[in-house]
């Protein structure tokens, strides 16, 4: 009877094994993996933007970056993520618009800006996402990874503070 629990505990070990590496190699392959190339150039005329006093029941505000591709080559956008879960980011290239990312943005998203054109980035912060204890200065980062080699990750801020 014993060596049956054992038999059993094996078996069943096993399969949370291999149910777990399953589980953690699909999550993985989620994630955008994009070549880096020596022709693809970022150009970022703006990387911060301060929205002053952000009222805490005003709505929430927004601003969109430009992100130029300068390059000969096609600038690949990926795996776009937040610093928190107050703010969101999606990504417009020749109309047509990502999804929204947060702060957990593992995709297998990947948007392409052909030679001489340009994305925009669009953050969204959500002042009263954090409550009343919110209220004063924030600053929250957006991060987006590229294939430009000399830029490979693109990081913008935006910051205020929030009033009543």
């Amino acid at each position: 009877m014993g060596d049956k629990k054992i038999v059993v505990f094996i078996i069943f070990l096993t399969a949370v094994i291999l149910f777990g590496g399953v589980f953690v190699l699909s999550d993985s392959t989620n994630t955008s993996q994009v070549t880096s190339s020596t022709n693809a150039k970022a150009q970022i005329p703006q990387k911060e933007h301060n929205f002053g006093n952000i009222p805490y029941s005003g709505g929430n505000v927004e601003k969109a970056f430009i992100i130029k591709n300068v390059g000969s080559d096609t600038l690949k956008l990926s795996n776009v993520r937040t610093s928190c879960h107050c703010t969101k980011a999606r990504i417009s290239v020749d109309g047509e618009e990502s999804p929204s990312f947060g702060m957990d943005g593992i995709s297998s998203w990947v948007g392409e800006v052909g030679k001489s054109r340009q994305a925009k980035l669009i953050v969204t912060f959500d002042p009263a996402f954090h409550g009343p204890q919110g209220i004063g200065p924030v600053n929250r980062f957006v991060s987006v990874d590229t294939n430009d080699k000399n830029n490979s990750q693109l990081t913008f801020t935006v910051l205020g503070t929030i009033v009543k």
